[in-house]
């Protein structure tokens, strides 16, 4: 199985002179279930090369064992420091895409082109699309065939208002995950803050936070298998 990962290339947080991108943990955690489980990988975001890293996220309170494995990991860092263009990948090379999050992809992924189109194409194709944390937000502007939001009326989870209220973002982001699948249409379920939850819905799979990484692996794992 052949399955992309798309990560954010957004380095800004807002306007507040900080830095955000991708919560490392949200890519390690689900890299390492899918490798293991004999998947070949691909890594990509929109501007290619290395997607920024959250700093945040790789402050010690942050690091799991699948980020320690990263770290000792050369050729993952050589391949991650290395992403392809998003512009340049077809839904057709893949059998399922993963998106990991981190507030980045509110920013660029959520609006790009070329994201949209890829999980459209993949939606169309019957192949399964995964996202955790920020990530269902790349889902804001993604029609279904018959043109709708394509999470209306899908059980759907995502970082809650609640968690972000508790990271003291609320005012910062462009959007806030969980207002955002409500208003699209989406049937929101969510656990406690910071628990393990995942939905899956047909070929959609979300999960809510950074706990929940590796489980939305396993979750298009048990799809694709």
């Amino acid at each position: 199985m052949h399955i992309l990962m798309v990560m954010t290339s957004h380095d800004q947080l807002g306007d507040s002179g900080k830095k955000t991108g991708l919560w490392l943990e949200e890519f390690a955690a689900p890299f390492y279930v899918l490798k293991d489980a004999g998947a070949t990988i691909t890594l990509a975001s929109p501007k290619g090369g290395k997607p920024p890293i959250d700093p945040n996220s790789v402050e010690p309170d942050a690091l799991t064992p699948a980020t320690e494995r990263l770290s000792g990991d050369a050729d993952t860092e050589a391949q991650f420091a290395n992403t392809r263009k998003l512009n340049d990948v077809s839904a057709s090379e893949f059998d399922a895409v993963f998106y990991p999050g981190g507030h980045g992809p509110l920013w660029d992924l959520a609006e790009d082109s070329d994201s949209i189109r890829l999980i459209e194409e993949m939606f169309a194709a019957n192949k399964p699309v995964a996202s955790v944390c920020h990530a269902p937000g790349v889902l804001r502007h993604v029609k279904a065939t018959d043109g709708e939001s394509l999470v209306s009326g899908k059980r759907v989870t995502g970082f809650s208002n609640s968690e972000e209220e508790a990271v003291q973002l609320t005012d910062i982001v462009p959007f806030l995950v969980e207002d955002m699948l409500k208003a699209n249409g989406g049937d929101y379920h969510k656990a406690d803050d910071w628990q393990v939850h995942v939905e899956t819905d047909g070929l959609l799979i979300t999960g809510q936070n950074p706990a929940s990484s590796a489980a939305t692996a396993e979750a298009l794992l048990a799809l694709l298998q």
